[in-house]
């Protein structure tokens, strides 16, 4: 069974040891060599108590440049947390009484639960189809969204939603979990930003970032304030008064060390590569197994399949896939290759 067999790939100069037909890096990416021996190393200094705690301080400031880069913004735009649902949690609750939310139908909860928790308010979340999206921006206060839909890979039209937004001047708040890493973005103009490390970032889970318009910098609580966030942390440790960092630092929760490392190691690869080359070889895997099934094509790394006994088909050939809304999903990342995508087609037409 090929999904058994592991093998080690060359991809965009980078070792990676995966398993042939391994499609679930919308779920969990798969980490690079240099990245799992940088991670080896920090274990094994932690075991022999080598490391002090400002050690990662570099890899924090690594890892948070590289992503704003992969976005399109400055370092300075760019807090450092721990989850999606904790960073969205601090736009929640900055967003006044009666703010009117606007997402997606079937959207990824972390970018909506939080909203739907400060009901008692007055904030209201409203879901609309994709295609009406753009046009029911001026009813609404915010609109938060996710750029790739995490179920079945539906990207937004970002162009739209940024045209519709500086029209009626409703704030935008974006995921790019599923998006970063192999689509190119250029999101300065949104009010927040947002992404998670672990999939494709390739990262452990425990890194995420939040980037803030400087205009609204100011307006966004910041509601797990720590000494972290401090003007200079290692002085902010103790006592009052309160003294933030004056840029989005100030929004800073503390680091989970050995996943800001391993972040600050893959991070600034993916963002030095030509990252249009990246979206034609991931999209272009996608797209090869639409087609072939008689699909059209959807310009998105992820597949969502909706095919009897698929998953038992794939998981039985050694395919790793995952199910997500009822149907069968498969990501494309830059260590896939035209063999996998051949053995997804031979399990399904097996």
């Amino acid at each position: 069974m090929p999904g058994n067999v592991p093998a080690v790939r060359i991809a965009f100069g980078q070792t990676f040891d995966v398993s042939a037909g391994y499609f679930n890096t919308a779920s969990i990416g798969i980490p690079p060599k240099v990245a799992v021996d940088g991670l080896l190393d920090a274990v094994r200094r932690w075991q022999s108590g080598a490391d002090s705690a400002p050690d990662f301080d570099a890899d924090v400031r690594l890892a948070r440049k590289a992503w704003g880069s992969l976005i399109g913004v400055d370092e300075s735009r760019v807090a450092t947390g721990a989850s999606v649902s904790q960073l969205v949690s601090m736009v929640a609750a900055s967003v006044p009484d009666g703010t009117r939310v606007l997402t997606l139908g079937g959207e990824f909860t972390s970018v909506t639960f939080p909203f739907a928790a400060q009901a008692h308010r007055g904030i209201t979340v409203t879901e609309a189809n994709p295609a009406d999206l753009p046009s029911q921006v001026d009813r609404f206060d915010l609109v938060a969204v996710s750029v790739v839909q995490s179920a079945d890979g539906t990207v937004l039209d970002l162009e739209s939603l940024r045209d519709a937004a500086a029209a009626s001047g409703t704030q935008v708040m974006l995921d790019v979990t599923q998006a970063a890493g192999w689509m190119p973005l250029r999101l300065d103009w949104a009010d927040w930003v947002i992404g998670a490390c672990y999939k494709w970032l390739m990262s452990p889970r425990g890194a995420a970032w939040l980037a803030v318009k400087p205009e609204v910098l100011e307006r966004t609580v910041p509601i797990a304030a720590n000494w972290y966030a401090g003007d200079d942390p290692w002085t902010t440790v103790y006592g009052l008064p309160l003294r933030l960092a004056g840029d989005a630092r100030r929004l800073d929760l503390s680091p989970v060390w050995f996943s800001q490392l391993v972040a600050a190691i893959v991070v600034p690869w993916l963002a030095s590569l030509d990252i249009e080359a990246v979206r034609d070889h991931c999209v272009g895997l996608a797209d090869g197994l639409l087609v072939a099934l008689g699909l059209a094509p959807k310009g998105s790394a992820i597949v969502s399949l909706d095919i009897p006994d698929a998953g038992e088909k794939l998981a039985a050939a050694g395919v790793k896939s995952s199910i997500r809304a009822g149907r069968v999903r498969l990501a494309c990342h830059l260590y896939n290759t035209a063999g996998d995508i051949e053995s997804v087609l031979a399990a399904l037409r097996g």
